[in-house]
């Protein structure tokens, strides 16, 4: 596929004078379902801060859909790890949902009928609208990461964006989160930071380990023979109840 959605060259960026990613250089083709894998403190929410907006360069050069990233805002979607929200404030899942919807058209603080509707169709598209007058509060880890994920469709995104979006889900809910994205990848390139490899291999079709800088494989399977040759960042899974490592620490310098 030559649709190339992202498009990232000679990346670099440190915090505090401290080289975070270094010389990162890989293209995402339209339709993928993208795992970002690697080490704790490896780069990898840096990197999709960085492809958002939230973060700047310190030189290189990001391209999404052909923009600049903060130029292409209101084409990504973006769920975030540990979304912080008061269970407890009076809020309802259609008005969560509708803040996806801020600052587009209207300066009106008021919602139209068009966002409403927007809103419903997310929530419908997640199986959630019968949700949609519940208080947030009342929701499980699965179903209120269902609720944001409609919160960053409701813009009808090209890009969907996802840090760690099973860490609060129970294992059901799990199965069931990365079944719904892969239906959502009919329509929407997916990038997902995750550490659960096992469960994203019967889902994913390329891989990009980060680890200061980047791996990328474009692969529709990850098999352990792979990983190990291409992916030299350590990742433990469990296989058959035991753990064990699959992929090797990366060499220094």
């Amino acid at each position: 596929m030559n649709d190339k959605v992202i498009d990232i060259r000679d990346l670099w960026f440190s915090y505090n004078g401290q080289p975070v990613l270094t010389n990162v250089n890989f293209k995402v083709a339209r339709g993928e379902f993208m795992a970002i894998i690697g080490p704790n403190g490896g780069g990898k929410t840096t990197l999709l801060k960085l492809m958002l907006g939230l973060l700047e360069p310190d030189r290189g050069k990001i391209r999404i859909l052909g923009l600049s990233p903060r130029q292409a805002v209101n084409r990504i979607g973006y769920v975030p790890q540990n979304v912080h929200i008061n269970r407890n404030f009076p809020i309802s899942v259609l008005d969560v949902v509708l803040m996806g919807r801020l600052g587009m058209g209207s300066r009106s603080k008021r919602h139209s009928p068009a966002h409403r509707a927007a809103a419903r169709q997310a929530l419908e598209r997640l199986e959630m609208w019968s949700f949609h007058r519940r208080h947030i509060g009342e929701l499980s880890g699965g179903q209120l990461q269902k609720v944001f994920i409609a919160r960053a469709l409701v813009t009808e995104p090209e890009i969907l964006f996802l840090d760690e979006p099973t860490a609060s889900v129970d294992t059901k809910g799990q199965g069931d989160l990365y079944t719904l994205l892969q239906e959502l990848n009919q329509t929407i390139t997916i990038l997902l930071v995750s550490h659960d490899v096992m469960a994203l291999s019967r889902h994913i079709k390329s891989v990009a380990c980060v680890n200061r800088n980047v791996l990328f494989h474009d692969a529709a399977e990850l098999t352990e023979e792979m990983v190990d040759m291409a992916y030299p960042c350590p990742v433990d899974i469990i296989a058959h109840g035991l753990p064990h490592r699959v992929l090797p620490t990366h060499e220094d310098g």
